[in-house]
């Protein structure tokens, strides 16, 4: 780490920068940041910066309040939206105990010690999410910019140059992107980040919110990543894309299956496949986030696979001629406004158990899930999602697998959280009661 750290600190110098921002999240993914000086750099690299976790969601108790955040030398990137009078970069950190001990309830820790599951097996877990966003005129009302549709060309000039200037912004940082492209909502986008390693793909996730709202502001409009902000429309998605690899090989890969899957491929799929219910809560977990698995809408709703099937939960996507061995799966049930660390952590756990168990995997779903009765979805073994919020959280409560992945003190936090979540929104009265029910009963 140390020449790390001397680029760091010669970047510094070299460039002005005033103040470095040390960023890291609270459980629940909200971003959180401090600024340092220069000055106290070094000291913040070798010892950390010593901050009062009592005042971060999900973190520590009044009475054991202060915590280190030691910063990643390797995420250490220039701001490109503070302009370059007055240079501002930032890292994101590790959050320890004072006697420097990893903190439980720091996300990306939780990451970090699932990697390293797989790790000992021999696998490294790459990801790549489809970030989906809608732009508003502002955050008090959902009112669209455009009325375009999938990959239209839009002739609005702010809208495109949003997106423009956001993919110049995130690779100016870093983060290559893969495709960008006007999305099936209206005012509704879609930037794919180009796959890397699980734990920078957490922190890029968490830098492109970022970057997405920065640019938004700067044009004088809001982005949202509410998972459904407009009913009777397309809700935004984060379907990510996952593969393990044994060094240079894609342990998803065998040339000689049918279907391209190895066997280690298969079992993971199906590990995902069992344990979806049990993880719903964590890639989907806003109440808002339910009213996006729905049919109707192309989000799954049923546990299955499929190659080419979109509503599938689960897709295998036929890789291009002569790149058969970038084999990957589709897990289609996130959306942006999960937890990025916790949500890698739990698709891999699930995957893992699969591969460790050998799971068998069932058949591949090749109707329309949507058209088909709930007879023959019952026939097939082709279950359900959760429905809401509670339920998702009811499903969580019991699974051990979960609760290993995620660590006591996370899984406890989350579950008392999200179910003040869900009692503040059954004491709401909504608009469609109102219309409803007033004048009628």
């Amino acid at each position: 780490m140390q020449h790390q750290d001397d680029y760091v600190l010669r970047t510094v110098e070299e460039r002005g920068v005033r103040f470095v921002r040390l960023w890291f999240t609270d459980v629940l993914g909200s971003l959180k940041s401090f600024a340092i000086t220069p000055a106290e750099l070094e000291t913040a690299l070798e010892e950390g910066m010593t901050f009062d976790g009592s005042a971060i969601e999900g973190y520590s108790r009044v009475q054991e309040s202060d915590m280190l955040a030691v910063p990643d030398p390797s995420t250490f990137e220039i701001v490109p939206w503070r302009g370059e009078d007055a240079p501002v970069a930032r890292m994101f950190c590790d959050i320890k105990h004072l006697s420097e001990e990893p903190f439980e309830g720091d996300p990306r820790h939780v990451l970090k010690r699932n990697l390293e599951r797989a790790r000992d097996k021999g696998f490294t877990f790459y990801t790549a999410p489809e970030m989906e966003f809608f732009i508003f005129e502002s955050p008090e009302e959902p009112t669209p910019l455009d009325h375009a549709g999938f990959f239209d060309l839009t002739q609005l000039d702010m809208v495109s140059n949003l997106r423009r200037q956001t993919i110049v912004t995130l690779e100016a940082m870093g983060i290559p992107v893969e495709y960008s492209f006007h999305e099936l909502g209206p005012s509704q986008h879609e930037i794919d980040l180009r796959y890397t390693d699980a734990l920078t793909m957490a922190d890029n996730v968490m830098t492109f919110r970022t970057v997405v709202k920065q640019v938004a502001t700067d044009l004088g409009v809001y982005a949202t990543f509410m998972p459904k902000p407009i009913a009777g429309a397309f809700g935004s998605g984060m379907h990510t894309h996952l593969s393990l690899f044994e060094g240079d090989v894609n342990a998803f890969h065998d040339p000689d299956d049918p279907y391209g899957l190895s066997k280690v491929g298969k079992a993971f799929i199906a590990g995902l496949l069992v344990h979806a219910r049990e993880i719903t809560a964590i890639t989907n977990q806003t109440v808002n986030s339910y009213k996006r698995l729905v049919e109707g809408y192309e989000a799954p709703v049923h546990v299955s696979w499929a190659r080419n099937n979109e509503s599938a939960l689960v897709r295998v996507p036929v890789p291009k001629k002569g790149k058969e061995s970038s084999t990957r799966i589709e897990f289609r049930s996130p959306d942006p406004a999960t937890n990025s660390y916790l949500a890698f952590s739990v698709m891999l756990a699930a995957g893992l158990r699969g591969i460790d168990e050998a799971y068998e995997l069932p058949a591949e779903a090749t109707n329309n899930i949507y058209e088909m009765t709930p007879e023959e979805r019952a026939a097939e073994g082709i279950g359900s999602l959760p429905h809401d919020l509670d339920e998702a959280i009811e499903v969580m409560e019991d699974s051990e697998l979960v609760a290993e992945a995620l660590g006591e003190h996370v899984f406890d936090y989350f579950i008392r959280n999200k179910r003040r979540e869900w009692n503040e929104y059954k004491l709401q009265v909504t608009q469609w009661e109102l219309d409803r029910y007033l004048g009628t009963v």
